[in-house]
Protein backbone atom coordinates (compact mmCIF):
# COMPACT_ATOMS: atom_id res chain seq x y z
CA UNK A 1 0.00 0.00 0.00
CA UNK A 2 1.32 3.24 -0.83
CA UNK A 3 2.67 5.82 1.69
CA UNK A 4 0.67 4.23 5.04
CA UNK A 5 0.10 1.22 6.60
CA UNK A 6 -1.94 -1.11 4.23
CA UNK A 7 0.22 -2.62 5.11
CA UNK A 8 -3.23 -27.97 0.17
CA UNK A 9 -6.39 -29.04 -0.28
CA UNK A 10 -6.89 -25.49 -1.20
CA UNK A 11 -10.65 -25.98 0.11
CA UNK A 12 -12.31 -29.14 1.28
CA UNK A 13 -15.34 -28.14 -0.01
CA UNK A 14 -16.35 -25.80 -3.11
CA UNK A 15 -20.24 -25.57 -3.70
CA UNK A 16 -20.09 -23.65 -7.14
CA UNK A 17 -23.88 -22.88 -7.19
CA UNK A 18 -23.89 -21.47 -3.69
CA UNK A 19 -23.80 -18.08 -2.76
CA UNK A 20 -20.93 -18.58 -0.38
CA UNK A 21 -18.08 -21.45 -0.46
CA UNK A 22 -18.41 -23.90 2.18
CA UNK A 23 -14.58 -25.04 3.21
CA UNK A 24 -13.69 -27.77 5.81
CA UNK A 25 -10.73 -27.08 8.26
CA UNK A 26 -8.44 -29.87 7.35
CA UNK A 27 -4.39 -30.31 7.36
CA UNK A 28 -3.45 -29.04 3.87
CA UNK A 29 -0.66 -31.44 2.31
CA UNK A 30 -1.01 -29.90 -1.10
CA UNK A 31 2.37 -29.45 -2.58
CA UNK A 32 4.17 -26.62 -3.70
CA UNK A 33 2.92 -23.68 -6.16
CA UNK A 34 4.90 -23.58 -9.24
CA UNK A 35 5.22 -21.90 -12.42
CA UNK A 36 4.80 -23.72 -15.82
CA UNK A 37 5.34 -20.98 -18.96
CA UNK A 38 2.72 -18.37 -17.85
CA UNK A 39 0.27 -20.18 -15.54
CA UNK A 40 0.24 -21.49 -12.15
CA UNK A 41 0.71 -25.49 -11.11
CA UNK A 42 -0.81 -26.81 -7.90
CA UNK A 43 -0.41 -30.50 -7.79
CA UNK A 44 -0.17 -31.01 -11.34
CA UNK A 45 -2.26 -28.63 -12.79
CA UNK A 46 -3.62 -25.53 -13.49
CA UNK A 47 -3.91 -23.26 -10.18
CA UNK A 48 -6.37 -19.93 -10.21
CA UNK A 49 -7.40 -18.33 -7.74
CA UNK A 50 -9.54 -15.29 -5.89
CA UNK A 51 -7.14 -14.08 -2.54
CA UNK A 52 -6.43 -11.28 -0.16
CA UNK A 53 -4.12 -9.00 1.72
CA UNK A 54 -3.80 -8.87 5.36
CA UNK A 55 -0.45 -7.57 6.09
CA UNK A 56 -1.19 -7.47 10.13
CA UNK A 57 -1.52 -11.13 10.95
CA UNK A 58 1.91 -11.54 12.88
CA UNK A 59 1.69 -8.35 14.49
CA UNK A 60 -1.49 -9.37 15.79
CA UNK A 61 -0.82 -12.65 16.53
CA UNK A 62 2.35 -11.84 18.51
CA UNK A 63 -0.07 -11.57 21.37
CA UNK A 64 -1.59 -15.27 22.03
CA UNK A 65 -4.93 -13.77 23.35
CA UNK A 66 -5.71 -11.70 20.00
CA UNK A 67 -4.83 -15.14 18.18
CA UNK A 68 -8.36 -16.15 17.33
CA UNK A 69 -8.95 -12.95 14.86
CA UNK A 70 -5.98 -14.43 12.60
CA UNK A 71 -8.21 -17.97 13.04
CA UNK A 72 -11.45 -15.87 12.07
CA UNK A 73 -9.74 -14.08 8.99
CA UNK A 74 -8.78 -17.39 7.41
CA UNK A 75 -12.35 -19.37 8.60
CA UNK A 76 -13.92 -16.12 6.67
CA UNK A 77 -11.46 -16.11 4.04
CA UNK A 78 -11.79 -19.86 3.59
CA UNK A 79 -15.72 -19.65 3.58
CA UNK A 80 -15.52 -16.52 0.96
CA UNK A 81 -13.42 -18.89 -1.21
CA UNK A 82 -10.77 -16.78 -1.21
CA UNK A 83 -7.39 -19.21 -1.24
CA UNK A 84 -3.79 -17.01 -1.26
CA UNK A 85 -3.21 -14.41 1.55
CA UNK A 86 -0.61 -12.17 1.13
CA UNK A 87 1.08 -11.13 4.71
CA UNK A 88 4.30 -9.61 6.30
CA UNK A 89 6.89 -11.64 7.50
CA UNK A 90 8.87 -8.47 8.21
CA UNK A 91 8.55 -5.81 11.29
CA UNK A 92 11.39 -3.72 12.02
CA UNK A 93 12.32 -1.89 15.00
CA UNK A 94 9.77 0.26 16.69
CA UNK A 95 7.19 -1.51 18.98
CA UNK A 96 6.30 -5.08 18.85
CA UNK A 97 9.15 -5.47 16.20
CA UNK A 98 9.75 -9.14 14.55
CA UNK A 99 13.38 -7.73 13.98
CA UNK A 100 14.77 -5.66 16.96
CA UNK A 101 17.82 -4.29 15.65
CA UNK A 102 19.90 -5.98 12.90
CA UNK A 103 20.12 -9.65 13.23
CA UNK A 104 17.94 -9.68 17.36
CA UNK A 105 14.63 -10.89 17.16
CA UNK A 106 11.64 -11.26 19.15
CA UNK A 107 10.63 -14.81 19.46
CA UNK A 108 7.07 -14.08 20.46
CA UNK A 109 6.61 -11.74 17.55
CA UNK A 110 7.97 -14.94 15.29
CA UNK A 111 5.79 -17.57 16.98
CA UNK A 112 3.00 -15.11 15.85
CA UNK A 113 4.02 -15.92 12.24
CA UNK A 114 4.79 -19.51 13.07
CA UNK A 115 0.77 -19.73 14.15
CA UNK A 116 -0.08 -17.59 11.31
CA UNK A 117 1.35 -19.98 9.13
CA UNK A 118 0.53 -23.32 10.63
CA UNK A 119 -3.19 -21.23 10.58
CA UNK A 120 -3.45 -20.85 6.78
CA UNK A 121 -2.03 -24.72 6.67
CA UNK A 122 -5.30 -25.36 8.76
CA UNK A 123 -7.68 -23.51 6.40
CA UNK A 124 -6.03 -24.59 3.05
CA UNK A 125 -4.88 -21.05 2.18
CA UNK A 126 -1.72 -20.19 0.65
CA UNK A 127 0.83 -17.81 1.64
CA UNK A 128 2.87 -15.20 0.09
CA UNK A 129 5.28 -13.56 2.41
CA UNK A 130 6.84 -10.11 2.10
CA UNK A 131 10.24 -9.85 3.23
CA UNK A 132 10.56 -6.10 3.66
CA UNK A 133 8.70 -2.70 2.88
CA UNK A 134 9.85 0.16 0.83
CA UNK A 135 8.14 2.68 3.58
CA UNK A 136 8.83 2.97 7.27
CA UNK A 137 5.68 1.25 8.37
CA UNK A 138 6.91 -1.91 10.61
CA UNK A 139 10.61 -0.22 9.86
CA UNK A 140 11.37 -1.15 6.17
CA UNK A 141 14.04 0.97 4.18
CA UNK A 142 14.41 3.40 6.25
CA UNK A 143 14.93 1.44 9.47
CA UNK A 144 17.60 -0.31 7.43
CA UNK A 145 19.50 2.10 6.49
CA UNK A 146 19.35 4.02 10.05
CA UNK A 147 20.42 1.23 11.62
CA UNK A 148 23.79 1.53 9.21
CA UNK A 149 23.71 5.42 10.42
CA UNK A 150 23.49 4.51 13.97
CA UNK A 151 26.79 1.77 13.40
CA UNK A 152 28.62 4.96 12.14
CA UNK A 153 28.38 4.07 8.27
CA UNK A 154 28.10 6.89 5.66
CA UNK A 155 24.06 6.96 4.38
CA UNK A 156 23.30 9.42 1.61
CA UNK A 157 19.94 8.32 1.80
CA UNK A 158 17.08 5.63 1.96
CA UNK A 159 18.03 4.79 -1.15
CA UNK A 160 21.45 3.31 0.10
CA UNK A 161 19.44 0.64 1.26
CA UNK A 162 19.89 -1.25 -2.76
CA UNK A 163 23.49 -0.62 -2.85
CA UNK A 164 25.03 -0.30 0.42
CA UNK A 165 26.81 -3.50 1.61
CA UNK A 166 26.04 -2.85 5.54
CA UNK A 167 22.63 -2.55 4.71
CA UNK A 168 22.27 -5.03 2.32
CA UNK A 169 24.21 -7.85 4.62
CA UNK A 170 21.27 -6.66 7.04
CA UNK A 171 18.64 -7.87 4.59
CA UNK A 172 20.52 -10.99 3.68
CA UNK A 173 20.49 -11.90 7.39
CA UNK A 174 16.90 -11.41 7.50
CA UNK A 175 16.00 -12.99 4.55
CA UNK A 176 18.36 -16.25 6.19
CA UNK A 177 16.44 -16.01 9.76
CA UNK A 178 12.99 -16.43 8.28
CA UNK A 179 13.80 -18.45 5.66
CA UNK A 180 15.35 -21.21 7.63
CA UNK A 181 13.13 -20.55 10.39
CA UNK A 182 11.80 -23.95 11.94
CA UNK A 183 8.20 -23.30 12.78
CA UNK A 184 7.22 -24.24 16.55
CA UNK A 185 4.11 -25.42 15.91
CA UNK A 186 3.99 -27.55 12.87
CA UNK A 187 8.22 -28.31 13.57
CA UNK A 188 8.60 -27.34 9.56
CA UNK A 189 11.28 -25.37 8.20
CA UNK A 190 9.64 -22.58 6.31
CA UNK A 191 11.89 -23.04 3.51
CA UNK A 192 10.14 -26.46 3.03
CA UNK A 193 6.29 -25.64 4.00
CA UNK A 194 4.26 -26.02 1.18
CA UNK A 195 1.77 -23.77 2.90
CA UNK A 196 4.02 -20.71 1.70
CA UNK A 197 3.19 -20.31 -2.18
CA UNK A 198 6.05 -17.71 -2.92
CA UNK A 199 8.45 -15.11 -0.97
CA UNK A 200 8.11 -11.24 -1.89
CA UNK A 201 11.29 -9.12 -1.79
CA UNK A 202 9.95 -6.09 -0.95
CA UNK A 203 6.35 -4.45 -0.47
CA UNK A 204 6.20 -1.61 -3.33
CA UNK A 205 9.98 -1.45 -4.15
CA UNK A 206 11.13 2.71 -5.08
CA UNK A 207 14.07 4.23 -6.01
CA UNK A 208 14.15 8.16 -6.17
CA UNK A 209 17.87 8.46 -7.25
CA UNK A 210 17.45 6.16 -10.23
CA UNK A 211 14.28 6.71 -12.07
CA UNK A 212 15.33 3.89 -15.17
CA UNK A 213 15.11 1.14 -12.51
CA UNK A 214 18.81 0.17 -13.05
CA UNK A 215 19.87 0.70 -9.25
CA UNK A 216 16.66 -1.49 -8.34
CA UNK A 217 17.49 -3.89 -11.00
CA UNK A 218 21.04 -5.11 -9.17
CA UNK A 219 19.81 -5.52 -5.97
CA UNK A 220 16.92 -7.61 -7.07
CA UNK A 221 19.33 -9.69 -8.95
CA UNK A 222 21.73 -9.82 -6.42
CA UNK A 223 18.94 -10.84 -3.40
CA UNK A 224 17.06 -12.95 -5.46
CA UNK A 225 20.01 -15.15 -6.39
CA UNK A 226 20.58 -15.03 -2.50
CA UNK A 227 16.83 -16.35 -1.35
CA UNK A 228 17.12 -18.95 -4.59
CA UNK A 229 20.45 -20.43 -2.88
CA UNK A 230 18.80 -21.08 0.19
CA UNK A 231 15.16 -22.47 -0.80
CA UNK A 232 14.83 -23.37 -4.36
CA UNK A 233 11.19 -24.71 -4.07
CA UNK A 234 9.52 -21.79 -3.61
CA UNK A 235 8.45 -18.88 -5.77
CA UNK A 236 9.87 -16.01 -6.13
CA UNK A 237 8.71 -12.04 -6.61
CA UNK A 238 9.48 -8.17 -6.22
CA UNK A 239 6.44 -7.11 -5.10
CA UNK A 240 6.45 -4.60 -7.27
CA UNK A 241 3.24 -2.17 -8.68
CA UNK A 242 4.34 -2.05 -11.99
CA UNK A 243 5.54 1.07 -13.08
CA UNK A 244 7.48 1.06 -16.24
CA UNK A 245 10.78 2.23 -16.68
CA UNK A 246 13.13 3.02 -19.75
CA UNK A 247 13.55 0.05 -20.98
CA UNK A 248 10.61 -0.16 -23.39
CA UNK A 249 9.95 3.98 -23.53
CA UNK A 250 6.50 3.70 -25.06
CA UNK A 251 5.03 1.36 -22.02
CA UNK A 252 5.38 4.72 -20.01
CA UNK A 253 2.22 5.98 -21.79
CA UNK A 254 0.75 3.51 -18.77
CA UNK A 255 1.81 5.03 -16.11
CA UNK A 256 -0.11 7.21 -13.77
CA UNK A 257 1.98 10.50 -15.13
CA UNK A 258 4.92 9.40 -13.26
CA UNK A 259 7.91 6.74 -12.77
CA UNK A 260 9.01 5.32 -9.40
CA UNK A 261 12.49 4.08 -10.00
CA UNK A 262 11.34 0.81 -10.95
CA UNK A 263 11.05 -0.84 -14.31
CA UNK A 264 8.23 -3.72 -14.52
CA UNK A 265 9.87 -5.44 -17.98
CA UNK A 266 13.58 -5.39 -16.92
CA UNK A 267 13.13 -6.04 -13.01
CA UNK A 268 11.08 -8.71 -13.77
CA UNK A 269 13.47 -10.38 -16.64
CA UNK A 270 15.66 -11.97 -13.94
CA UNK A 271 15.57 -15.87 -14.23
CA UNK A 272 15.37 -16.41 -10.63
CA UNK A 273 11.79 -14.04 -10.65
CA UNK A 274 8.94 -16.56 -10.92
CA UNK A 275 5.65 -14.51 -11.51
CA UNK A 276 5.28 -10.61 -12.12
CA UNK A 277 2.67 -8.24 -9.84
CA UNK A 278 1.06 -5.19 -9.93
CA UNK A 279 -0.87 -3.12 -7.61
CA UNK A 280 -3.28 -0.42 -8.48
CA UNK A 281 -4.60 2.73 -6.58
CA UNK A 282 -6.59 5.04 -9.42
CA UNK A 283 -8.44 6.50 -6.36
CA UNK A 284 -4.78 7.68 -4.76
CA UNK A 285 -2.74 7.80 -8.56
CA UNK A 286 -5.54 9.80 -10.05
CA UNK A 287 -7.63 11.43 -7.22
CA UNK A 288 -10.27 13.72 -7.77
CA UNK A 289 -11.28 11.82 -11.72
CA UNK A 290 -14.08 10.30 -11.88
CA UNK A 291 -14.97 6.87 -11.14
CA UNK A 292 -15.12 5.86 -14.75
CA UNK A 293 -11.34 7.48 -15.65
CA UNK A 294 -10.00 5.66 -12.31
CA UNK A 295 -11.80 2.80 -14.01
CA UNK A 296 -10.49 2.59 -17.12
CA UNK A 297 -6.53 3.44 -16.11
CA UNK A 298 -7.15 -0.06 -14.16
CA UNK A 299 -8.12 -1.70 -16.87
CA UNK A 300 -5.51 -0.17 -18.68
CA UNK A 301 -2.87 -1.28 -16.44
CA UNK A 302 -3.51 -4.68 -16.26
CA UNK A 303 -4.20 -4.99 -20.23
CA UNK A 304 -1.18 -3.77 -20.63
CA UNK A 305 0.80 -5.77 -17.49
CA UNK A 306 -0.53 -9.11 -18.92
CA UNK A 307 0.38 -8.95 -22.45
CA UNK A 308 3.88 -7.75 -21.10
CA UNK A 309 4.26 -10.62 -18.98
CA UNK A 310 2.54 -13.12 -21.63
CA UNK A 311 4.68 -12.29 -24.29
CA UNK A 312 8.16 -10.34 -23.28
CA UNK A 313 8.44 -11.97 -20.12
CA UNK A 314 6.76 -15.42 -20.79
CA UNK A 315 5.54 -15.69 -16.91
CA UNK A 316 2.34 -15.47 -14.86
CA UNK A 317 1.13 -12.45 -13.78
CA UNK A 318 -1.11 -11.61 -9.85
CA UNK A 319 -2.75 -8.18 -9.34
CA UNK A 320 -1.65 -8.43 -6.07
CA UNK A 321 -3.14 -5.05 -4.35
CA UNK A 322 -6.30 -3.37 -5.52
CA UNK A 323 -9.26 -1.69 -3.30
CA UNK A 324 -11.26 1.24 -3.05
CA UNK A 325 -11.36 3.75 0.00
CA UNK A 326 -13.99 4.80 1.96
CA UNK A 327 -12.53 7.83 2.75
CA UNK A 328 -12.51 9.34 -0.73
CA UNK A 329 -14.77 11.95 -1.79
CA UNK A 330 -18.34 10.57 -2.84
CA UNK A 331 -17.29 7.43 -1.48
CA UNK A 332 -20.35 4.44 -1.02
CA UNK A 333 -20.47 0.88 -0.38
CA UNK A 334 -22.29 0.21 -3.43
CA UNK A 335 -19.74 2.55 -5.69
CA UNK A 336 -17.02 -0.01 -4.05
CA UNK A 337 -18.13 -3.18 -4.92
CA UNK A 338 -19.08 -2.16 -8.59
CA UNK A 339 -15.32 -1.57 -8.46
CA UNK A 340 -14.37 -4.86 -7.27
CA UNK A 341 -16.75 -6.52 -9.62
CA UNK A 342 -15.05 -4.39 -12.50
CA UNK A 343 -11.53 -5.41 -11.34
CA UNK A 344 -12.21 -9.42 -11.19
CA UNK A 345 -14.27 -9.17 -14.34
CA UNK A 346 -11.37 -7.79 -15.93
CA UNK A 347 -8.94 -10.56 -14.33
CA UNK A 348 -11.83 -13.95 -15.08
CA UNK A 349 -11.87 -12.25 -18.85
CA UNK A 350 -7.97 -12.32 -18.80
CA UNK A 351 -7.40 -15.49 -16.69
CA UNK A 352 -9.85 -17.39 -19.74
CA UNK A 353 -6.75 -17.09 -21.82
CA UNK A 354 -4.55 -17.69 -19.45
CA UNK A 355 -1.34 -15.47 -17.86
CA UNK A 356 -3.11 -14.21 -15.08
CA UNK A 357 -3.28 -16.29 -11.64
CA UNK A 358 -5.70 -14.48 -10.11
CA UNK A 359 -5.99 -11.58 -7.70
CA UNK A 360 -5.67 -9.99 -3.71
CA UNK A 361 -7.85 -6.96 -2.54
CA UNK A 362 -6.68 -5.23 0.11
CA UNK A 363 -7.63 -5.99 2.49
CA UNK A 364 -9.03 -8.09 4.66
CA UNK A 365 -9.84 -7.86 8.65
CA UNK A 366 -11.93 -9.71 11.40
CA UNK A 367 -14.45 -8.11 13.55
CA UNK A 368 -12.76 -5.98 16.40
CA UNK A 369 -9.64 -4.86 14.27
CA UNK A 370 -11.11 -0.72 14.15
CA UNK A 371 -6.97 0.15 14.74
CA UNK A 372 -6.03 -0.77 11.67
CA UNK A 373 -8.78 0.78 9.13
CA UNK A 374 -7.21 2.28 6.41
CA UNK A 375 -10.17 3.06 4.27
CA UNK A 376 -9.59 -0.13 2.56
CA UNK A 377 -10.42 -2.43 5.35
CA UNK A 378 -13.47 -5.32 4.36
CA UNK A 379 -14.55 -7.65 7.16
CA UNK A 380 -16.46 -10.07 5.37
CA UNK A 381 -18.61 -11.03 8.19
CA UNK A 382 -19.98 -7.30 8.67
CA UNK A 383 -20.31 -6.79 4.84
CA UNK A 384 -22.32 -9.13 3.00
CA UNK A 385 -22.89 -7.98 0.07
CA UNK A 386 -19.05 -7.55 -0.44
CA UNK A 387 -18.36 -10.41 0.60
CA UNK A 388 -21.01 -11.92 -2.10
CA UNK A 389 -18.96 -10.11 -4.67
CA UNK A 390 -15.54 -12.14 -3.38
CA UNK A 391 -17.11 -15.41 -3.47
CA UNK A 392 -18.61 -14.61 -6.68
CA UNK A 393 -15.28 -14.00 -8.25
CA UNK A 394 -14.07 -17.43 -6.00
CA UNK A 395 -16.30 -19.10 -7.40
CA UNK A 396 -15.88 -18.70 -11.00
CA UNK A 397 -12.39 -18.91 -10.89
CA UNK A 398 -12.57 -22.58 -9.55
CA UNK A 399 -15.33 -23.20 -12.19
CA UNK A 400 -12.43 -21.71 -15.10
CA UNK A 401 -9.70 -23.82 -13.30
CA UNK A 402 -12.10 -26.40 -13.00
CA UNK A 403 -12.15 -26.62 -17.07
CA UNK A 404 -8.60 -26.06 -17.58
CA UNK A 405 -8.12 -29.44 -15.58
CA UNK A 406 -10.64 -31.62 -17.49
Amino acid sequence: MTGFCKTSLALAVLFLGSLVCEARVIPSHSEFVKTRETEFILNGSPFLFNGFNSYWMMHVAAQPSERYKISNAFREAADSGLRVCRTWAFSDGGDQALQISPGVYNEAVFQGLDFVVSEARKYGIKLILSLSNNYNDYGGRPQYVQWARNAGVHINGDDDFYANPVVKGYYKNHVKRVLTRINTISKIAYKDDSTIMAWELINEPRCQVDYSGKTLNAWVQEMASYVKSIDNKHLLEVGMEGFYGDSIPNRKQYNPGYQVGTDFITNNQIREIDFTTIHAYPDIWLSGQHDNAQMAFMQRWLASHLTDSKMVLKKPLVFAEFGKSEKDPGYSQSARDAFLSGVYNSIYDFARNGGIGGGLVWQILAEGMDSFDDGYEIVLSQNPLTASVIAQQSRKMTALEHTLNI
